[in-house]
């Protein structure tokens, strides 16, 4: 009998290529150059993390310094001749008191007054003889603003040798300081993006060199070159990712014995002036969070560094 069957049913679909299977991975996955990118990476992520931490240290102890200067004014009352220096200061005193928004005001001694020159003039200096001017701390309740030129004002009407200081110029060398620290920290940052991305690409192409064989022979026989970076990729990512699990553990760590020991390094007059500096050498919550969202970026900035370089070399192989 003559099979009537349409022939159009015989019809075999044109066969779609599939990416090849592969049991083990394009680049190896243990190698001298691998082991040099890990340890590159970590350096990299080391001096990222740690310039992160020094830059939220920075940041932390000047908004406390900010903080504090912000809530005290100080009097400085200068002695006159023909003028009862004591019956000054008290006077001043009385007046901040009555000024509004004053927590506390406290007069310093003359014997305190002259140990706040003993860093420029010495400890073994005798201050009777000496003009020294008397200090008025004025504390401020909290979330309220000096009426500087109110004070002033009452202040030099009363008292002709009183001036008050709010320490503005003080708060704003600060905060510029402040800014530099950042500035410069995301600078170093940047530098070492470039550094890190550099390494991946000259670490890429040797791999690719090494296994450009194998490379080419996926390539002409139809494998995607999504299927060929995948492998470059997921190689970079996980070397990317021991580095920078090595390198961000090392400055947590770090940071950690920086907080829990800073103490025990620090002492005498330095210590008081380093803690006011860096406060307690603790980069907080937030600075630990940063250092892990650095982490992953310089991972995630690994691999994709990785796949832009395998693809820009596959399209040079057509």
């Amino acid at each position: 009998m003559h099979d009537d069957t349409d022939e159009r049913d015989l019809d075999i679909a044109p066969h779609q290529p599939e990416a090849p299977r592969l049991r083990a991975s394009i680049v190896p996955g243990n190698s001298i150059a691998g082991r040099a990118l890990v340890a590159v990476v970590a350096i990299m992520t080391f001096l990222a993390a740690v310039t992160t931490g020094a830059v939220v240290l920075v940041r932390d102890a000047a908004n406390d310094w900010q903080a504090d200067v912000a809530r005290e004014v100080t009097i400085q009352v200068k002695p006159q001749n023909g003028r009862d220096l004591e019956a000054d200061v008290r006077k001043a005193v009385d007046i901040a008191r009555a000024m509004p928004n004053v927590a506390e005001v406290r007069p310093y001694s003359k014997e305190e007054s002259g140990r706040l020159l003993e860093p420029w003039l010495g400890s073994g200096v005798a201050f009777d003889d000496l003009p020294v001017p008397r200090m008025i701390v004025v504390k401020l309740a909290p979330g309220t603003k000096p009426d500087v030129e109110t004070m002033r004002k009452n202040l030099t009407a009363q008292v002709e040798s009183a001036s008050v200081d709010d320490h503005r110029g003080w708060v704003d060398q600060m905060r510029a300081m402040s800014r530099t620290a950042t500035v410069g920290g995301l600078l170093i940052l940047l530098l070492v993006f470039a550094a890190t991305i550099l390494s991946v690409t000259f670490a890429t192409r040797g791999a690719i060199a090494t296994n450009r064989p194998v490379v080419e022979v996926l390539h002409f026989i139809g494998a995607p070159d999504s299927f060929i970076a995948g492998h470059f990729q997921r190689h970079f990512l996980w070397l990317g990712l021991k580095g920078c699990a090595i390198g961000g553990g090392a400055a947590v760590l770090l940071f950690a014995l920086a907080q829990i020991f800073g103490g025990w390094f620090l002492g005498g007059a330095g210590s008081d002036r380093v803690s006011a500096l860096f406060g307690s050498f603790s980069i907080g919550t937030t600075g630990y969070v940063a250092v892990a969202i650095q982490v992953i970026v310089i991972a995630m900035l690994i691999a994709a560094t990785s796949r832009q370089t395998v693809n820009r070399t596959l399209q040079s192989i057509d």
